[in-house]
């Protein structure tokens, strides 16, 4: 299956359908609507050559972007709708029968009605969608784990939860778990029992740390292989323990795993915490800087803590989700692909806005002029602006400076 250009869109040559209708049809109806257009039907084959050419923007390549997306309108370098009208030969609104003949060379056009025209003429981003159906079909094809995985060796601190009175929280300590790259839990005593429906529930998709969940009678049972353990609490203990905060604890545990050993954080029932008796099994004890005078978390809010930490200190995370077409991120500027804006843009720019800046009587009195014209460019230097911010600007003058003038009144 193969996409070629036909009258300037990216269509699916043996099924002569656009690219933008089949990726519209599989986002909204599913993917077996998609698998199911044409005569014959597309198939996966061309479901997958249609949505992996969007979902690359390989239209960019190919300089041809289907109509109703929105790439296809910055391609153009339309910035307001009137320069969307003026490019079309024909347009009519399907509830007041209402047409346009503005008679460019784009085509013709059919909305539903005028509003529908003035919220969508920019486009969608149809390559978004692509990526979107992109997913579902890798999903279904091959289901993405949730573990952090990675090669052996690279264990994690266990998290063990003390006589844990609700399943609910078991749950969201599971689901703030799979955050952190923290994966097995150990429950002592659970009030409700174990296994329970209701935690899977709350683990929100977490269901990994749910399954291989284990439950011990006491705590000596369940630390028993365990080398090193700490205990979390805001209340003070004053045993002869190492008291440790949270990116303390989360180096030590890194340490001692490096050195081939196991290690555990105990937390505590949610209505007191730990007892006394757990704390004096620990090695050391947690203590996270809290207002003093509000300074209990809730179970699942402890754990996350203690797991960001610890995903701190083994550098195994990434800022964000990572996908088939989202790359890991550092921190800064995110430019969305869009680069810098060169300087004859940004020069174009403030030619444009400063001839209207004047029209309009505002760089007065003329021997400040000078002066008001280097701290406005100064202020738009600042920004950094991106080639399609700068564009937007421009339109957002033009839009204003029009308005004016179509109303008679001078800017």
């Amino acid at each position: 299956m193969t996409i070629t250009i036909i009258d300037g869109e990216p269509t699916l040559h043996a099924a002569g359908l656009r690219v933008i209708d089949i990726v519209r049809a599989a986002y909204e109806q599913g993917l077996a609507a998609g698998d199911a257009l044409g005569s014959p039907a597309i198939g996966r084959a061309g479901l997958e050559a249609a949505v992996n050419y969007c979902a690359d923007r390989a239209c960019d390549q190919d300089g041809a972007h289907c109509r109703g997306c929105r790439l296809r309108s910055e391609a153009m370098g339309l910035a307001t709708l009137d320069e969307f009208c003026r490019q079309l030969s024909h347009i009519s609104f399907e509830a007041s029968g209402l047409e346009l003949t503005p008679g460019g060379a784009g085509g013709e056009a059919t909305f539903a009605s005028l509003d529908q025209l003035a919220k969508t003429w920019q486009g969608e981003e149809v390559y978004y969608l692509a990526r979107r159906v992109h997913r579902r079909m890798h999903k279904e094809r091959e289901p993405r784990p949730k573990r952090l995985g990675g090669s052996e060796g690279e264990a994690a601190p266990v998290v063990l939860l003390i006589a844990p009175q609700m399943a609910d929280n078991i749950g969201m300590v599971a689901r703030a778990m799979a955050n952190f790259g923290l994966e097995e839990l150990r429950l002592v005593a659970p009030r409700d029992g174990w296994p329970n429906e209701k935690a899977r529930a709350a683990a929100s998709g977490a269901n990994f740390v749910i399954e291989e969940a284990t439950a011990h009678a006491t705590t000596e049972a369940a630390i028993g292989d365990l080398h090193w353990i700490c205990a979390t609490t805001a209340r003070q203990r004053f045993m002869a323990k190492p008291v440790m905060t949270p990116a303390e604890a989360a180096a030590e545990m890194g340490r001692r795993i490096a050195a081939g050993q196991r290690v555990g954080m105990l937390f505590g029932a949610e209505r007191q915490g730990l007892e006394n008796d757990d704390i004096a099994l620990s090695d050391a004890i947690v203590m996270a800087p809290v207002n003093p005078r509000f300074a209990s978390l809730n179970l699942a809010q402890a754990v996350l803590l203690m797991g960001y930490e610890w995903m701190k200190e083994s550098e195994r995370g990434t800022l964000g989700r990572v996908t088939t077409f989202e790359a890991p991120r550092e921190s800064g500027l995110v430019m969305k692909g869009s680069l810098p804006a060169t300087k004859e843009q940004l020069i174009g720019f403030f030619g444009h806005l400063e001839s209207e800046l004047d029209q309009a009587g505002f760089l007065k009195p003329p021997d400040r002029a000078s002066v008001m014209i280097r701290n406005i460019r100064t202020m738009f230097e600042r920004m950094e602006a991106t080639e399609q911010e700068v564009r937007t600007l421009r339109g957002i003058v033009a839009a204003l400076t029009g308005a004016h003038r179509r109303r008679g009144v001078e800017p």
